[in-house]
């Protein structure tokens, strides 16, 4: 994790004159800007975004700076078009020069996560609004008396309304909307729409806050004056009501006329926090993530840059969003890898969430009850301020925890639950409570095989087993989204009904359920269901309205969701996270079951979480059962510490990929020989990347091993810097601080 404060830059409003060359970042993978030239005309200033020649094709690009750099006036081609947006403002270009260089990666490729497309830049068409022009009309009705109350309960003189949003509010026809125009009560006119909504009130709902909630959201919202200091660790159980606490930081920003942003790391959460968001500000925020229509990213993007949207929730790409004011960063779930983006520019938005908010002069609240040990260790330091919540909301009782020992009761042949866990599950069928059986494996089975000649059905494109889905009758590949119709016979020996699942995947375990507790309802929820967002909502709706008995789902139930009549949970298989060589696969396992048995005993009535083990005696099962985190953290400090790996290292993965084989072979063999690394620097490798073909492209790793601090990076800067140009479609991916090492 970057510790390093950035360096500021400072903003210049002058207008850069006709016929002066500026430097344009590009999204294109080079290591500088290029140099263009303002026409006649036009005004350009730091910051605009500007539509200009690339080779053959037009693209978007942002105004560095005035270039200095000595270049023929004759090569120079001129800007096409500024487009009408805001430019983008100097701290978020400083910050976009600081992932670029912090990430290895060209500057022009992090530009583009702010600019995106010109779809962004793009304003929606105008609309014909009303609004009051003249006086009541003299024929007076029920229905135009209602209109007029309306207006003059929600707008002031002048407001404008849509015909449909003013007949909305008022329970009326837009006939009588149209009546009112007729009768000059009203007047049309066209107007642009507005990007903005309706502003959050900090005070429109506040919360009664326990006394612990009340302490932290004190020291939080005392923080936030501290120029020193800006991240904070608000670590709490589970239930211990983080999110009122650091709403409550919102609020204190809103009061402050400044902008927030909520990053969350799944799409499966958003809905759920949008919904409290609304209850506790009286208002909906802006949504950012890919499930969102382009209309609304649209309006989001420019009215974050005109400061119209004050708070923002979304997925780790709103980091990149051009915020005209951000005061506050709350990084929901820190601890959680899909923070981390490891395509084109490889980074981890909790990071670089850290290094904005110094740009920014903003403040940081890193949120979590299982927090990474990387930002532990960062609070135990004192680089961070550290804001525990150590009891659940109204001292409510975690849930006690038991590991059932599969060695000694394991389930019937050909069956996936052990007979203490059936038992737990009827008790709590017969006291009409619910029960979650959690397994971290998509699909029915992870491996489908042929019990004649013992084929196994593998990605064409990946090195990964296909996994079965019953529900859709298909074998899936989860790394590059592969799909292919579940064979009848088998392809290699032609034998049909020899084809057999191998191992449960959540569908498998759904089935069990079924024939188990045949009058239960149990619904599966897990990320590649159909239906979207959407139907995820109404899905965990249905749980915590009671509607749904027993629960079969993966991660996307094991945290951020309150269900009242949950008091069972169930760890299905708790030894899937270790024996693996991923250095972070101990502490994910930990995390992933503290969060999911969390979910357990959250109201009135108490919790119960059951893990099925074959190592029940693994230290950090003991702490997890112990409900133990400072025990799980000394452990794993110290084994990291030992073992020389993160964060007392510092890891760059260096990975060649292509689509010959012998080719990228014989590139890393290159890389290699030429690397000579100082005596402080390890490299190792190459070998092939644990995924050795992914989407068609067969991989090989190397592994920079080196002191914290910019020393490692400018290594790999240096060494790559003297390696033969890559041919053909080979190419060079970098990901510093890799969080999987898939």
């Amino acid at each position: 994790m970057p510790t390093s404060s950035p360096a500021l830059t400072i903003d210049s409003s002058a207008a850069y004159a006709p016929g002066t060359n500026v430097s344009v970042m590009v999204p294109a993978p080079m290591p500088t800007a290029l140099t263009y030239q303002v026409p006649d005309g036009m005004t350009v200033r730091a910051g605009s975004i500007v539509k200009i020649p690339l080779g053959k094709r037009m693209v978007l690009g942002t105004v560095w700076g005035e270039s200095t750099d000595a270049v023929n006036p004759k090569r120079l081609k001129p800007i096409e078009t500024v487009m009408d947006a805001p430019p983008i403002k100097a701290p978020l270009r400083g910050f976009i020069d600081w992932v670029a260089d912090w990430t290895l990666s060209a500057p022009g490729m992090v530009a583009r996560m702010v600019t995106r497309g010109e779809e962004l830049m793009q304003r929606d068409p105008p609309i014909t609004a009303v609004r009051r022009a003249g006086p009541e009309p003299d024929r007076m009705t029920p229905a135009r008396l209602k209109v007029l109350e309306t207006m003059r309960e929600t707008g002031s003189g002048d407001q404008a309304y849509t015909k449909s949003g003013l007949a909305d509010l008022a329970g009326v026809s837009t006939a009588v909307i149209d009546g009112l125009v007729k009768a000059g009560t009203l007047e049309t006119l066209t107007v642009q729409r507005e990007p903005g909504r309706i502003v959050p009130d900090p005070d429109f709902d506040p919360r009664t806050l326990t006394v612990g909630q009340a302490d932290a959201v004190e020291t939080l919202i005392t923080a936030q004056s501290d120029k020193d200091l800006n991240v904070s660790l608000l670590e709490g159980v589970t239930g211990s009501g983080k999110t009122e606490v650091y709403f409550e930081a919102v609020a204190h920003t809103l009061r402050q006329d400044r902008q927030a942003l909520i990053l969350l790391p799944e799409i499966a959460l958003t809905a759920t926090l949008l919904d409290r968001f609304a209850e506790r500000f009286g208002a909906m925020p802006g949504e950012w993530h890919s499930g969102i229509t382009p209309k609304t990213r649209r309006q989001v993007w420019r009215g974050v840059a005109e400061g119209k949207v004050r708070v923002v929730i979304g997925a780790r790409s709103a980091l990149y969003l051009p915020f005209e004011d951000l005061g506050l960063i709350v990084i929901d779930e820190e601890h959680e890898a899909a923070y981390k983006q490891e395509e084109w520019v490889s980074y981890n938005a909790r990071d670089m969430a850290i290094v904005r908010a110094r740009f920014e002069q903003a403040q940081v609240i890193l949120a979590s009850a299982t927090p990474s040990v990387e930002t532990r260790i960062n609070a135990r330091l004192g680089r961070y301020r550290h804001v525990p919540l150590p009891a659940r909301y109204a001292s409510r009782p975690l849930p006690s925890l038991a590991a059932i020992d599969l060695r000694r009761t394991p389930p019937e042949r050909g069956t996936w639950l052990a007979p203490p866990l059936i038992e737990a599950v009827q008790d709590t069928l017969e006291r009409g409570e619910q029960s979650l059986l959690f397994l971290n494996r998509r699909g029915y089975a992870p491996l489908t095989l042929c019990r004649t000649c013992g084929h196994r059905f593998e990605c064409t494109m990946c090195s990964a087993w296909l996994v079965q889905h019953r529900f859709t009758a298909t074998l899936n590949c989860h790394h590059c989204g592969h799909v292919e119709p579940m064979p009848k016979v088998c392809p290699e020996c032609g034998n049909a009904d020899t084809l057999v699942p191998s191992g449960p995947g959540v569908e498998r375990i759904a089935e069990e359920v079924e024939t188990r507790f045949p009058d239960a309802r149990t619904l599966v929820l897990s990320s590649d269901m159909t239906g979207g967002p959407k139907r995820l909502k109404a899905e965990l709706d249905a749980v915590a309205a009671g509607e749904v008995d027993i629960v079969v789902g993966t991660q996307l139930v094991a945290k951020g969701h309150n269900f009242p009549g949950l008091t069972l949970v169930g760890v299905v298989d708790a030894d899937i996270g270790f024996g693996q060589g991923d250095p972070r696969a101990v502490e994910r396992t930990f995390q992933l079951l503290t969060q999911v048995t969390g979910r357990a005993g959250r109201a009135e009535k108490p919790g119960i979480g059951l893990i099925q083990t074959h190592m029940p005696d693994h230290p950090v099962l003991q702490a997890l059962l112990a409900h133990d985190t400072e025990k799980f953290y000394a452990l794993e400090e110290a084994a990291r510490q030992r073992a020389h790996l993160p964060p007392f290292v510092r890891f760059i993965a260096v990975i060649a990929s292509g689509s010959d084989v012998a080719a990228v072979k014989a590139y890393a063999n290159h890389l290699k020989a030429i690397s000579r690394p100082p005596d402080t620097i390890d490299v190792l490798g190459p070998v092939d990347a644990p995924l050795a073909m992914l989407r068609g492209r067969h991989r090989q790793r190397l592994l920079v091993r080196g002191p914290r601090g910019r020393e490692t990076q400018a290594f790999v800067k240096s060494w790559l810097a003297k390696a033969d140009k890559t041919r053909g479609d080979l190419r060079i991916d970098v990901d510093v601080d890799p969080q999987s090492f898939v």
